[in-house]
């Protein structure tokens, strides 16, 4: 996967401009707020997911404009692309001259993987931080996953609504047993996707954190469906606490309350680990996600590294630009020299919206 080149208009702060990237490392560089995670989030909106920063489209146009533009060419599986994005109230994209049924069509086209500092909330804080990770992780190797999380989004929307009718009128209790069907249904398969890609990425988390951690720790890394006991399903949890969910109105149990349990040398990395050991994570968890694409795509992503080596000694660097060196990387930072010292590649400034080569 190679992004060969992107042009940028009236996006965010950026000018009018196009960035022609090396197949290899490109740093961007430059004093903060001139716009360099601004380039890193325009290469991902290409992935079809949403920013990676939370902002909503009409967050992504820039003050003076009324759309922003975005266009690609990137190449895959030795077949070139091109693919634009328009934003205007909402995503609207097309690839290679075929309009797509929204941005989201283009989930599982241009592979990426993108390390911000807001990542370290993976290890950090709750629940809904770790399903939002490997919800979209999977969508990229499943783009029919996405289909499978708004239905079962849907279902949650129509029991909550019954439950709370169901709390006046208790006839509607055959109607909830009826929905409680299909949401168990839509669940227990989103549920399998993510255990099986769980199982899929632990031995690679496990290997890259002990090359982060210098072989001196163990990290565990676990799938967990809460308010169900082992071997019950899903369908069985929601009978089981059908009364309880009558009475709060939502549904206790299911994917949307389930959780990744990541563990250091056995004790719980969000409550006990250190500040250190939490980036280590979720480095490694980011790093693992690259190498589960590339091994059932053959190919390696896109990687996208967003002000994360300033932050880092020079052993954790040195590991990380050695992970990925087979690979098309953009790291963001403010002084590139200390990166420049372990890898050859391209080298942009940034300043008020604009990209000048300097390589």
């Amino acid at each position: 996967m190679k992004l060969k080149r992107i042009t940028y208009g009236g996006f965010r702060n950026l000018e009018q401009l196009t960035v022609t990237p090396h197949e290899g490392v490109n740093i961007i560089y430059g004093e903060n707020a001139q716009g360099k995670t601004n380039i890193l989030e325009g290469i991902w909106l290409f992935s079809g997911l949403k920013s990676f920063r939370g902002a909503k489209d009409r967050e992504l146009v820039a003050f003076s404009k009324n759309r922003a533009k975005l266009t690609s060419v990137f190449e895959t599986s030795q077949r070139e692309n091109r693919a634009e994005i328009v934003i205007d109230g909402r995503r609207r994209a097309s690839l290679n001259g075929v309009e797509l049924n929204g941005a989201s069509g283009l989930i599982g086209k241009f592979g990426a993987v993108v390390f911000s500092p807001s990542f370290m909330s993976v290890v950090k804080e709750g629940p809904s931080e770790r399903r939002r990770f490997i919800d979209a992780a999977i969508c990229q190797l499943k783009p029919s996953y996405a289909v499978m999380l708004t239905q079962y989004k849907r279902l949650l929307v129509q029991r909550a609504a019954v439950l709370k009718d169901t709390q006046k009128n208790p006839s509607l209790y055959q109607m909830l047993e009826i929905i409680d069907e299909k949401a168990a249904f839509e669940g227990d398969r989103i549920t399998e996707e993510r255990v099986k890609y769980i199982q899929r990425l632990s031995p690679f988390v496990t290997d890259i954190y002990s090359g982060l951690s210098g072989g001196r720790e163990e990290i565990g890394f676990s799938y967990t469906a809460k308010n169900r006991s082992e071997g019950e399903t899903l369908l069985d949890a929601l009978a089981r606490l059908r009364s309880e969910d009558i009475m709060t109105g939502a549904t206790s149990a299911g994917p949307h309350r389930d959780d990744i349990d990541i563990k250091i040398n056995g004790v719980s990395a969000r409550t006990f680990g250190s500040q250190g050991q939490q980036r280590s994570c979720a480095l490694a968890m980011k790093l693992a996600e690259a190498s589960v694409i590339s091994s059932v795509r053959n190919e390696q992503p896109v990687m996208l590294l967003d002000d994360v080596m300033s932050e880092l000694d020079e052993s954790r660097q040195d590991y990380i630009l050695n992970h990925i060196k087979n690979g098309q990387v953009f790291i963001t930072c403010c002084d590139p020299a200390s990166v420049l010292r372990l890898c050859e590649g391209r080298t942009f400034r940034i300043k008020n919206g604009g990209v000048t080569d300097v390589s």
